[in-house]
């Protein structure tokens, strides 16, 4: 009997039943059988979510068989995919079409619906998260009907299903809005982290894409700032030997190991982070956008992430110092702080307000409740709304008094899946 583990090894299924459907048609088929069965169905992607928003309970749909570029329209930029596409096959494939997605977060191992359909975001105060940039999308729901959705059809079924947390029905296409090729020029240095929160603003509001990354028990940040070339600069690629050094052997080979010296000496993890703090030393190159904004992160970690207003990001951050510095917790692993515009998609995590996003994470060897317990008591003061994702305890009942369309969501869902089809005990924590 087969068991499948999702990436980070939070959750399973072990005795479902599996279908590969490798084409539309194929999928609406075995959505209705399934409905007429009374059985619960689940579609997977990659399994990248820590939660168990996509884990199934007795039918699981692959989605493998419906990953390619359907159609790609080079003048207008409108690109239809299937939904099981990585984001590295689409990356790559919009390359060959001179295109590329205005903004992505920093992996690419998920397919492009899980993505959107979880709130995966990049960074940039002026940019929304993966899901802004669908304008289209077919949903197969539960009778087995294909509906096309857009701002102009089905609105409603658009503004809920673009992030849906696979709860509506099965995406089996996406149309995206994608952008001429670019180059980014990309800065990364460390600087004391009281210099990166008294400028956050700035740094968020002067730059494309900005992120930092703090080593907890140390007063370093690690920032990056993302920016489009202006006319006739070419790309300057980091060299081989320096890119193998720092994002194989640093950030992957070297982390693994001091992560596992971690679990055996945690009272060394002070000295480690300051170490690793200072190993990642400044860089700058230019590149294709997609290569400077996905990287490789092969270590195996637990992970929550709340959006917060971003007003009120410098806050957390130091409130977090304050209860790491207090409570002997010891963290190897960096504290990520990004950024996104606001949006009007209805489960969206930056819905309405400008957002900052806090990530924080824990080796999967380490314990991590303590810790992420803290950071939700933390967030919590803030109206802070969980990623879809990654690991949070936040039930229906929180999660309606932070999002004004939650309620319409739940409206949606039921006039197209009136019995609960597509849920799971994970929906159930999230929707009731």
């Amino acid at each position: 009997m087969s068991t499948w583990r999702n990436w980070a090894g939070t959750e399973s299924a072990t005795g479902v039943e599996i279908l590969r459907p490798s084409s539309t048609d194929e999928l609406a088929a075995a959505v209705k059988s399934a409905a007429e069965q009374g059985k619960k169905l689940k579609a997977v992607g990659s399994g990248h979510s820590f939660t168990g928003c996509s884990v199934p309970e007795q039918v699981m749909v692959r989605m493998d068989g419906l990953s390619s570029i359907i159609h790609a329209d080079k003048d207008s930029g409108r690109v239809t995919v299937g939904a099981g596409t990585g984001l590295r096959k689409l990356n790559a494939g919009l390359a060959a079409f001179d295109l590329a997605m205005a903004n992505l977060g920093d992996i690419d191992k998920q397919t492009i619906s899980g993505a959107i359909s979880t709130g995966t975001h990049g960074t940039g105060a002026r940019l929304g998260g993966l899901a802004t940039q669908v304008v289209a999308l077919d949903l197969v729901t539960a009778d087995g009907s294909i509906l096309h959705c857009s701002a102009e059809e089905h609105p409603d079924v658009f503004a809920a299903g673009r992030v849906s947390v696979g709860a509506l029905g099965v995406i089996s296409a996406l149309t995206l809005q994608c952008v001429p090729a670019f180059l980014l020029h990309a800065q990364e240095m460390p600087l004391p982290l009281g210099d990166v929160l008294d400028g956050f603003d700035e740094f968020a509001g002067s730059n494309d894409h900005f992120e930092f990354y703090w080593f907890p028990h140390t007063d370093i940040a690690l920032t990056k700032r993302n920016n489009r070339v202006g006319p006739g600069v070419g790309p300057s690629p980091v060299g081989r030997v320096r890119g193998w050094v720092d994002d194989e052997l640093l950030s992957n080979k070297v982390f693994e190991l001091t992560n596992r010296l971690a679990v055996r000496r945690p009272g060394l993890v002070p000295r480690i982070n300051r170490i690793a703090s200072h190993a990642l030393s400044a860089r700058e190159y230019v590149d294709a956008s997609y290569k400077v904004f996905c990287s490789e992160r092969n270590v195996v970690f637990r992970e929550s992430e709340y959006a917060v207003p971003r007003e009120n990001v410098v806050d957390v951050i130091r409130r977090l110092r304050d209860w790491i510095d207090t409570s002997g917790t010891r963290i190897p692993f960096p504290i990520e702080v990004r950024v996104a515009a606001p949006d009007d998609i209805w489960l969206s995590t930056a819905y309405g307000r400008d957002t900052a996003y806090i990530a924080i994470h824990q080796y999967h060897r380490l314990p991590h409740d303590p810790y992420f317990q803290a950071f939700e008591r933390i967030v919590s003061d803030y109206n802070a709304r969980p990623h879809w994702g990654k690991l949070h305890t936040l039930t229906a009942e929180d999660l309606r008094t932070r999002y004004p369309h939650f309620d319409d969501y739940l409206a949606v869902r039921t006039r197209l899946d009136p019995q609960h089809i597509f849920e799971n005990p994970y929906t159930r924590q999230v929707f009731g």
